[in-house]
């Protein structure tokens, strides 16, 4: 099937603060082969180191045109709604600042959505970086240890999936499932890809669509974006009363296994000798996945104790968050749950 099967494409991206970042994704999205008709969005957060400044000098030096919507709320899901409200493209691409994008990126994504019918098409993020920290969490990231499913290279097939890195979505999925949950700080693409699915869409990842994710430069960074990423798991279960995969639930078993064997262990030595077998089982396979991953990646042996570092730190960050999310979803229903009763109360009162 032809490249041009969807005619105008439209390229969304939400941004706050990205003048590290803006200019180089202006640059890729230039520099695309796609024959077709571009429409390229940005919603912005309220920017104030310059973003938007950069974003439109960057665009008019490529002759590219963009349109930048204001996003007050700041929030991803947000600011993609504020482009999909005015997205006149057939297929939307959704892209993120923090990534780099081949030339070929939209034309695969437009070839594989018309050669599949699929609702969302994606492909592999491979994660890259500049500085120490940032190439050793990329290693991080890289193995199966790391928990980022997505990134792990099997397979040289098209095959339908639970979701996507970002994704290229038909526009007629958010026609038939509606928008991003605004309700959500992270993990909107992970919601809306499961509604979409139990509408009966079909996503689909192919090898061949590749992008380059550039990671958290510093490990307190990182800890707030996994732990961002456990707490708002867990609105995402409690809406669709599922557990979306038994993988999201092991960090968090990890944590809690922890801090009940340590608090066993002020009273009973096998607890203790329990809690130091898994401190030591989890820090040899962490040694052994960071060597791994550091031999795979071609990289350097001094980045070992960072990549180590690493694990834990995205491991425990996302399991302290989704703790946190169950606690605040418990604390909710408890005391909102009476309070809106206790008003729904009152209003009958009143009519009665």
């Amino acid at each position: 099937m032809s490249a041009l099967a969807f005619g105008r494409v439209s390229v969304v991206a939400p941004m706050y603060n990205e003048a590290d970042h803006i200019e180089a994704v202006v640059a890729d999205i230039a520099a695309q082969d796609y024959d077709g008709e571009l429409e390229f969005l940005v919603a912005d957060g309220g920017s104030s180191d310059g973003s938007v400044e950069l974003l439109q000098a960057a665009a008019a030096r490529h002759g590219i045109p963009v349109r930048v919507l204001d996003n007050p709320d700041r929030w991803v899901s947000h600011g993609l709604n504020a482009c999909l409200r005015v997205a006149t493209g057939e297929l939307v691409i959704r892209i993120d600042c923090h990534s780099r994008y081949p030339s070929d990126y939209v034309r695969r994504c437009v070839e594989v959505a018309a050669e599949t019918g699929a609702d969302n098409v994606g492909g592999l993020l491979v994660a890259r970086g500049r500085t120490p920290t940032q190439r050793a969490v990329a290693c991080a990231m890289s193995s199966p240890f790391g928990g980022i499913g997505w990134t792990r290279h099997a397979g040289a097939q098209r095959v339908e999936v639970d979701t996507v890195p970002f994704g290229a979505f038909r526009a007629d999925a958010f026609r038939r499932v509606g928008l991003f949950d605004e309700s959500l700080v992270r993990n909107q693409d992970d919601e809306f890809n499961l509604r979409l699915r139990r509408a009966g869409g079909r996503i689909v990842r192919d090898p061949s669509i590749t992008l380059e994710y550039t990671p958290r430069g510093t490990f307190r960074g990182l800890f707030q974006q996994n732990y961002e990423y456990g707490r708002w798991k867990v609105p995402v279960m409690l809406k669709h009363r599922r557990v979306l995969s038994l993988r999201s639930l092991a960090p968090a078993a990890l944590v809690a296994s922890i801090l009940l064997l340590t608090v066993l262990s002020i009273v009973t030595h096998h607890a203790l000798a329990f809690l130091l077998g898994e401190l030591a089982t989890y820090a040899a396979g962490a040694v052994v996945f960071a060597a791994l991953a550091i031999r795979s990646r071609g990289e350097s042996w001094l980045l070992l104790p960072r990549v180590v570092a690493a694990f834990p730190t995205i491991h425990v960050a996302y399991g302290l968050g989704m703790a946190a999310g169950f606690v605040s979803a418990a604390f909710a229903r408890a005391i909102l749950a009476p309070a809106v009763l206790t008003a729904m109360q009152a209003l009958a009162v009143a009519a009665g």
